[in-house]
């Protein structure tokens, strides 16, 4: 069960970094235009992905493991199968959110994540989120 509209709303107002797991440097992709979409709304926008050096201008990391900097949330555009892989370099990291993007979800991995204290958003569109419900330009 996903947060109330409260809750997604307040996730989105305190978050300032978004790991984007599966961005795609191709700008027809739906991955990059959404994660384009959450750098243009202010957020700081880090690529998770092994087969490219960067996308929308910052450095691109093989694995959640590898980056440094705190996250608020990794958003995740991978199919639900792979997901249960990415939950260990979650669990790791401690973001705040595990959101995966519609038309993805892992009941078991929302279950381990919130278990470690990671709240799980699933089947649901950060940018549709954001657009229905953000309050203010960041």
């Amino acid at each position: 069960m996903n947060p109330e509209n409260e809750k997604l709303a307040s996730i989105l107002a305190d978050a300032e970094t978004i790991a984007v797991v599966g961005l795609s440097d191709d700008p027809a992709r739906t991955s990059h235009r959404i994660a384009a979409y959450m750098q243009e709304a202010g957020y700081r926008v880090i690529p998770i992905n092994p087969r490219i050096d960067s996308a929308l201008g910052e450095k691109a990391y093989p694995c959640l493991n590898e980056v440094e900097q705190r996250v608020d949330i990794v958003n995740v555009f991978r199919r639900s199968e792979e997901i249960p892989a990415l939950v260990d370099e979650a669990v790791e990291k401690r973001p705040r959110v595990f959101w995966m993007q519609k038309g993805i979800a892992h009941p078991a991995s929302a279950r381990r994540l919130e278990d470690a204290g990671i709240a799980t958003i699933q089947n649901l569109c950060i940018k549709t989120v954001h657009r229905e419900l953000a309050q203010t330009p960041r």
